[in-house]
């Protein structure tokens, strides 16, 4: 098995016509990725490298099939972007933008939870791939292999690297999700940690958080209580200076909360193995695999 896509995913892309949209939808349907539809309001009937395209998601799910929406819109037209996704009833809307604003997000999330059965993963966030299945986004399919170790991260590069490691070591993964750096993301630590621990490919479980916000904390009493399969977790910013953003919008150590300390330390007596360096990923996880 896999979480949230496998062999069957259907991707319809929001913004395939431009530059990046087509560059990373070309590369998950050369992987194998499903991806049979485009959309660009004005220019429907048109195709890019055979793949047609559509004015509307909603014409798009209808002639296709598409279930998974890919977002490659600028950032003051992403919120209605992801919310059209959603009403014409894709079950997953996967949003790579970045620098949405935040009042954007937070309307964004609740009209999500209250009106649709949409999951959104992100926004600015690299997407998912699980290893000869599907891959909807940006991540590098070339540094995965299939196996069973699921990997969730905040930090998209921290990902590859943590991926990359496991791969050195021949050990594959069932499915590698960022979950993307901003305040309000569409998906949780625990969402994934959840859909992992009922996963039967999946053996062991990446976590990798980083400085700002609570949801490592979170996510730490959620596998103290309902996490049986061994987990390794790294968190970034052990050494970044107070009120300071770093990198990511949610990345920001405010007074006492979100700091790498108080994180690393709920992981720990939630019974998480903590590395210090992501460079021992892999072998912390080899140790319990």
């Amino acid at each position: 098995m896999s979480i949230f896509i496998d062999n069957e995913t259907k991707v319809v892309v929001q913004g395939l016509t431009g530059e990046q949209g087509k560059f990373h939808a070309l590369r998950n349907r050369d992987y194998g990725t499903k991806v049979v539809a485009g959309t660009r309001p004005g220019k429907g009937g048109e195709s890019v490298e055979g793949i047609p395209i559509f004015n509307t998601v909603e014409e798009a799910v209808e002639a296709t099939g598409a279930n998974t929406a890919m977002t490659f819109v600028p950032p003051p037209f992403a919120k209605d972007a992801v919310l059209e996704a959603a009403y014409a009833g894709c079950d997953l809307i996967v949003c790579i933008t970045e620098g949405i604003p935040a009042k954007d997000e937070a309307e964004m999330y609740d009209l999500l939870k209250e009106k649709t059965s949409s999951r959104l993963l992100g926004p600015n966030c690299p997407g998912l791939i699980s290893p000869g299945k599907s891959n909807v986004g940006i991540m590098p399919h070339e540094i995965t292999m299939e196996g069973n170790v699921g990997v969730v991260s905040r930090s998209g590069t921290l990902t590859y690297q943590a991926v990359l490691e496991l791969t050195n070591l021949n050990i594959g993964q069932s499915t590698c999700i960022g979950i993307g750096g901003d305040p309000v993301p569409g998906t949780s630590f625990i969402d994934v940690l959840d859909a992992f621990q009922n996963d039967s490919q999946t053996e062991a479980i990446v976590m990798i958080g980083e400085i700002g916000g609570s949801a490592e904390e979170e996510a730490a009493e959620f596998i103290k209580k309902n996490v049986t399969k061994p987990v390794v977790s790294y968190i970034a910013g052990l050494t970044a200076p107070p009120g300071k953003k770093m990198g990511h919008a949610g990345a920001i150590v405010s007074g006492n909360k979100g700091t790498a300390s108080a994180k690393i330390e709920a992981l720990t007596d939630a019974g998480a193995n903590v590395v210090e360096n992501p460079t021992r990923i892999g072998q912390a996880i080899k140790d319990v695999v």
